[in-house]
């Protein structure tokens, strides 16, 4: 079957399985930021935006994105400049390994979008469903909280 994407502003017209994820298509198109890891939606490595919200991209069939608006991780930056929230992890030494840092920093894109000025508490809220193995979640709830904080003071641009 195929599958008309819009993956980071770019039409994607892809060619897949009935019953292929869209992470198993977005990770043949080159798309190396959505992590492949528990395939059962619990972990949050694979999170990408869906239309501007996050979704588990290794639980959602591709053919259910046909049409719709898909941002991955290397879709973040604009002409060669990073996101704030990309720019305060790297500042706040939040990844570590870095597995989950694209799914974390995607799912924290949607909280700004909804929230502007989140409190650590829901902050921790939003991230509950992306696992870190290596940190306390202090560097990223903090690199969070201060890309907010960035995003404020540069009238809402990353």
């Amino acid at each position: 079957m195929t599958v008309d994407l819009i993956v980071n502003g770019q039409r994607l017209r892809v060619d897949c399985r009935p019953g292929e994820t869209l992470l198993e298509v977005l990770r043949r198109n080159n798309y190396k930021s959505v992590k492949k890891a528990c395939e059962t939606g619990n972990c949050g490595a694979c999170t990408v935006l869906l239309d501007g919200r996050p979704v588990a991209s290794c639980i959602m069939l591709a053919a259910q994105a046909d049409g719709r608006e898909i941002t991955t991780l290397e879709g973040l930056s604009a002409d060669e400049k990073l996101h704030h929230l990309q720019e305060a992890f790297v500042d706040h030494g939040a990844p570590q390994c870095g597995f989950c840092t694209p799914g974390m920093i995607l799912t924290a894109v949607a909280l700004l979008e909804e929230n502007p000025n989140p409190t650590r508490q829901d902050v921790r809220r939003a991230i509950a469903g992306n696992i870190c193995r290596c940190s306390g979640y202090v560097k990223i709830v903090d690199a969070i909280v201060d890309a907010a904080r960035r995003i404020a003071t540069s009238g809402g641009r990353h």
